[in-house]
This record gives C-alpha cells, structure tokens and sequence, in this order.
C-alpha cells in the first residue's frame, strides 16, 4: 500500500468527511461569552471522542478557563505536534448571516462549493483537514506513520489566557521535533504557502502634557506651546522622506532575505498595484528601497493608531489643549529586541520635549517576531509536497500580522512550527456567512496526508 491509496481513500470518505465536520459545526464553541461555556466542553469532549476513533490516547484537560485536547499516537520517525482551535468568534450582527450560523450545509456558489458556518474556516474546517488525513492513513495502513501529539485550544478566539500557564507546565509533553499549526491560508487564494516570518509588535501610549489648563488661543497663541504641536512633531520625526524609521538602533536585528527566499516572493508575481487598489490606495508609502513584499512581511514598521487633543466637535471652541496624546505600534522583524524599542522611543521623545513639557507613557508592552530554522530539512520536504498537490508550487511566506501561538512553541518548548493552511482570502472569518471552501477542505486533507508521508519517510 502506498500513499496514492491513503489519497484515493480521502477521495472515497470526503461525503462522510464533511459530515463529521458539519456535526462539529454545529456545537456553538464560542469561548469569549460564558453563556457557551458548556459548548466549549461539548467541543472539547466531540474531538477526543473522535481521535479516540483513530486510536490516539486523547483526554480533555482542564484549566483555568476553557479546557484543552490533548492526544498521543507513538509510532516511528519524527515526533509531530499538530495544533488547532475549536473556539469560534462570537456571530454578531446575527441578522446578516444568510442562515443561522451554527447549522452549517454546503453550498453551492459560482466560484464551486462551499461550506458555510460559524467556525468553517477559523478554525474546525482547518482542524478537520488534519484529523481526516490521520483517519484515511489509518484505513489504509493500520497506524498512523509516525509519532504524533494533538493539541486542541479553546481560548484562542478570546486571547489565549490558559495557554500559556499550560504549555509552561506540560512542556515536556509537548515538546516534539517540530510543531504543525493549521491556522493560515493559501497566498492570494491560490498557492499553498508555509508561512515562516511572523512580525512582533510595541504597543506605545504618549501623552504630551504642557499648561495646567486649556488655552485662550486669543491670550495665549504664540507665547504658549500648542501640545498638539509638539506631538505632531514628534511624530513626523519618526520617518525620513524615504520612509525609514529613524530611532537610533531601529534596525539592529532586521535580517535581510536569503536569495532563495527573494526568488520565490518574486515568483509570486504580487500585484502591489490591485492589493492598495482594493482599498483606494495606489501608492506604496514604506521604505521606498524595499518591494511591497518586503514592506508587508519582512521589514519592520511604525504606524500612529490613534491621535487626540484639543475640540473636535461642531464649529470651534479656540483653544490650546493641555494635552495632546497618540497610540503608536511598531511591527518587529528578526530579533529586534521590543524592550529596546521601547526604550529608544521614550528617549526620543523625551529629547523632543520644549521646556516646561512631559511625556507620560502609559502602556509601552511588546512580542517578539518569529523567523523559522527553514534549513530544518523537514520544511523543504513539507513545501514539496505541498507544491505535488496543487497546481501552483508551494512558497515559503511571510505575515504582516503575529501569530502569538507560533512563538509560544519557540519560546517555551524550543520547537520551529510549520504554519501551513488552506483558507481563502474571502472566506470571511469573523464576519457573517463565514465559509470554507470544499476544494480547500479536499486538498488541504490530501496535502497533509502527502506531508505525513515526506516526513515520515
């Protein structure tokens, strides 16, 4: 028996597949509302039934919070360690989803079958893909291929708060050779991609304070200092005419891409000009040296989030205000230290203060970014198999956003994670009429069985 029958098996079961997802489906697993505490443990008790199934020695473990799933199958071989979320985001506004979301079907739509609910594709629909490839190999083969950890959170809709304490506690149980997360999507819908660069983020408060009191802009503009004036200035100093950030020490750490790397971001033929057009923009506004790639994944950023002072309402109340504030964020890439931002970034805006004005900063917390050990041998076999299911070759990514989970695994376990997934960009998670594509749902099952495959080999 050979792999091409563990694929034709995952063909024969995709009717039965579906199914087990819909039944999954159906269980309203929100974990940010504690009137759905009580599904989260029907969610947590359906997927240990079921691995049980397949037989792997899964159990439901409590914590402070919603319960995690854990599963053993031994076997030869890498240790695997596969990890997903059954809690789904909360359906409001409930009156624009199409059909109830916790009672999913299939349909059909002009871009092919879909299949539509709470949960489709952040994250069960994602999750299922995995187990079903576990469950085609063990029809055909009698054993899984090699040995695997299951890892089910039911937090991470709602910031993960158990996660953490009960990975530091069980992490000798967890650690594994690598860690597979379900939890991403195909790049621009279409090519299978491992993501591998995940950008860490500074949270910054500023509150400029100067006068104990507002300002008659008639008695007091041009002797006193406008503290939106300084805030504004502190703010255009943080990026030069070519878009760089200008902290001093900013960039120790951002590492410059591989060739290799370089060559397959180029070979995804970006269309820049569409991305920004999608939103009424044109223009790409980071490092003016840097491709639009580059800007999004790989290179780190500065961005104001939030910016008060003074009046805002109807008409004009002239005043200077006593105050003025920002909420600043910056993306980190590499091993850009987020303490060491911080700290440059309050230096800098102390040393832009006129006499007689403070800087208070209320919140000033931050993450690492995760950057992956792709010469793990195991990445490049996981990318060819991706790249022998699908039409277009597989791509190692990168991630504008953080994906706080994939740290967690280097951080504490000392594990690289494989973030590889099959969602489109329209699927529309968090929102109503969430969906999953049956195509992703088909051959995200048989990608990982293909990858099972290349690694156990």
């Amino acid at each position: 028996m050979s792999l091409d029958d563990v694929l034709a098996k995952i063909d024969e079961n995709l009717p039965e597949a579906t199914e087990r997802l819909l039944k999954l489906l159906r269980i309203p697993s929100i974990s940010t509302d504690p009137a759905f505490k009580r599904d989260c443990d029907d969610a947590a008790d359906w997927l240990v039934a079921d691995l049980k199934t397949l037989g792997v020695d899964a159990s439901k473990r409590m914590t402070t919070g919603h319960p995690m799933v854990v599963g053993h199958v031994d076997g030869d071989g890498p240790h695997l360690l596969f990890y997903g979320h059954y809690d789904v985001q909360p359906v409001d506004p409930l009156e624009l989803w199409d059909r109830p979301p916790f009672e999913p079907q299939v349909e059909d739509t002009d871009k092919g079958q879909v299949i539509r609910g709470r949960g489709a594709s952040d994250d069960k629909g994602q999750l299922m893909t995995f187990i079903e490839a576990c469950r085609a190999w063990k029809a055909v083969h009698g054993s899984l291929p090699c040995k695997i950890t299951f890892f089910f959170e039911g937090e991470e809709e709602s910031g993960s708060p158990s996660l953490v304490p009960f990975m530091m506690e069980n992490a000798k149980e967890l650690t594994t050779d690598i860690a597979l997360i379900c939890d991403t999507g195909l790049f621009e819908s279409a090519v299978p991609a491992i993501t591998t660069m995940l950008r860490g983020l500074v949270a910054e408060e500023v509150i400029i304070k100067g006068p104990d009191r507002d300002l008659h802009s008639g008695m007091y503009g041009g002797i006193a200092m406008n503290p939106i004036r300084v805030l504004s200035k502190i703010i255009t100093g943080l990026h030069d005419t070519t878009g760089r950030i200008t902290l001093p020490g900013f960039y120790d750490g951002v590492p410059e891409l591989s060739d290799e790397i370089r060559a397959q971001w180029q070979n995804l033929a970006f269309d820049h000009s569409a991305y920004l057009g999608d939103v009424g923009l044109s223009v790409p506004a980071g490092e003016q040296d840097r491709t639009p790639l580059e800007m999004i994944w790989s290179r780190p950023t500065c961005d104001v989030n939030g910016i008060w002072g003074g009046y805002a309402g109807d008409g004009f109340k002239t005043v200077l205000p006593a105050e003025a504030g920002a909420k600043i964020s910056f993306r980190l890439v590499g091993t850009q230290d987020p303490d060491k931002i911080h700290d440059a970034f309050e230096a800098y805006v102390l040393s832009c203060l006129p006499e007689d004005y403070t800087a208070e900063f209320p919140l000033g917390k931050g993450s690492k970014a995760a950057q992956m050990a792709i010469t793990d041998p195991m990445f490049e076999k996981a990318r060819k198999a991706l790249s022998d299911e699908w039409p277009r070759p597989a791509s190692y990514i990168g991630c504008g956003g953080s994906i706080p989970i994939a740290g967690h695994f280097k951080d504490i376990l000392g594990v690289d994670a494989m973030l590889i997934g099959f969602g489109k960009d329209d699927d529309q998670i968090h929102s109503p009429n969430e969906k999953y594509d049956m195509q992703s749902f088909h051959k995200g099952t048989r990608s990982w069985a293909r990858i099972l495959a290349a690694l156990s080999a």
